[in-house]
């Protein structure tokens, strides 16, 4: 299989990323065989996933299964980070390891702004929630808004 990669120049006509190449290649031959591997090699999920979001529906649906990623992630590592199994955190929350293990999970999208801050507060970490307004909607009046 042939690869192709295009580089693009910058205003003075140079191209920063063909040179560290070329200075790589010429230094390490092992390193840039593993960067340019890394640069152009895509799975069959790479493939399957890039033609898939491609449909706003699924882009949206997966935008939202990563938010909840996101709060599963961050949850799970400053639990371990404190040294805390899920149980010794319920005990500390007066909950249940199985409520831990649901919040946890990157598929739960129950969680509640008070239990975000019971388990922040437990493992000495903050809550911030930011709300942007969408791109596909505008303000029309004082408190209102309509879809475009």
């Amino acid at each position: 299989m042939e690869f192709s990669i295009e580089f693009y120049e910058n205003k003075e006509g140079k191209c920063p990323v063909r040179e560290f190449l070329d200075d790589l290649k010429a230094s390490d031959p092992d390193d840039f065989a593993a960067v340019r591997k890394a640069i152009i090699m895509k799975t069959n999920f790479d493939l399957y996933l890039e033609e898939q979001l491609k449909n706003p529906d699924f882009a949206a649906r997966f935008a939202k299964a990563g938010e909840a990623w996101d709060i599963a992630v961050q949850i799970a590592a400053l639990r371990q980070e404190a040294g805390l199994s899920q149980r010794a955190l319920a005990r500390k929350l007066k909950t249940s390891q199985q409520q831990i293990s649901r919040i946890e999970s990157p598929s739960y999208e129950g969680h509640s702004l008070s239990m975000l801050r019971r388990v922040a507060h437990t493992l000495g970490a903050e809550v911030h929630v930011v709300l942007e307004r969408s791109s596909q909607r505008r303000l029309t009046g004082a408190g209102h808004s309509n879809a475009q």
